[in-house]
């Protein structure tokens, strides 16, 4: 598995990384899921404390303890979860920052978080109070570098010009170029890509046939004519998926979410398979090039 650095910090982390999310909430299943990502080389792991109201970060938490010096764990912040109320509110004060951080590094079983990143913003949040917290958490040894998982470039562009951040969490891949406008203004800020969303919720897979419909700004008609023209160039259309996230410099990993580890195992298959394909710069000449259009 290569690795790339993550911004402009000490981290070099896979070009695979494990999105917690859908693991299953059974310990010994989600084991045999991260088992596999780290006998494959994966070293990045993503969670937030908002999955399954912090019950997400317990399990990953039991199961990467004795491995916690070998890898990077990520975890997010922002999101409080309401009590009697179906549902959670945005939160970015700094007190609830440093509350929420105490929980996370209990659940984890860990002293430090090596990327915590704001779960979201907005252009009306209190931006220099949170900075300066996330600068005070790290000169406090609770996490080690920090960074933001938002798709508004009115949020993400001046968060990262105006802080120590290392990193944006993205949706991005083959239907939803629509981060790739902001690349080199991410990498001008010292900062690196990690793209969430990578395999567009299995439609850029072998099974995209019994997946297909309506994605971004395709039609169900449109997203079929990619996906042919993906597999007759390049043959395995999961491949592809990755290959075109990868191709970015400003890309550090491509986040992938696994629920069992058969699923593991297809984008391990594929992403093994990146160096027999063609020039994956002819997927631009069959697809659209969208922008964001809020949020500028």
């Amino acid at each position: 598995m290569k690795k790339r650095n993550l911004g402009n910090s000490n981290f070099t982390i896979s070009e695979l990384s494990l999105g917690c999310m859908s693991l299953p909430s059974n310990t010994a299943d989600a084991r045999e899921v991260i088992a596999a990502a780290l006998d494959a080389g994966i070293n990045y792991f993503d969670t937030a404390d908002l999955y399954d109201k912090g019950e997400n970060e317990a399990v990953v938490g039991a199961i990467l303890k004795p491995h916690r010096h070998d890898i990077i764990l990520a975890t997010k912040v922002g999101n409080r979860w309401q009590d009697c109320v179906d549902g959670w509110s945005w939160d970015p004060s700094p007190a609830h920052i440093k509350e929420a951080v105490k929980e996370s590094l209990r659940r984890l079983q860990t002293d430090y978080i090596d990327v915590y990143q704001l779960h979201g913003g907005t252009i009306d949040d209190p931006w220099e109070e949170i900075i300066a917290t996330f600068d005070d958490l790290k000169k406090d040894g609770l996490i080690r570098e920090y960074g933001i998982s938002s798709i508004r470039p009115n949020v993400f562009v001046p968060f990262l010009q105006e802080s120590h951040a290392v990193s944006n969490m993205m949706q991005f891949n083959i239907f939803d170029q629509r981060a790739e406008e902001w690349f080199s203004t991410i990498e001008a800020a010292s900062a690196s890509v990690v793209t969430r969303g990578s395999i567009a919720k299995g439609l850029l897979t072998a099974e995209w046939k019994t997946r297909l419909q309506p994605y971004m700004s395709y039609s169900e008609k449109e997203a079929q004519y990619v996906l042919l023209q993906l597999e007759e160039l390049f043959g395995d259309v999961h491949t592809a998926a990755l290959a075109f996230n990868l191709q970015f410099e400003a890309v550090a990993s491509t986040v992938i979410g696994a629920r069992t580890k058969e699923q593991l195992q297809m984008n391990l298959n594929s992403y093994s398979q990146l160096q027999q394909l063609g020039d994956i710069a002819q997927i631009k000449q069959f697809t659209k090039q969208d922008i964001y259009t809020d949020h500028r």
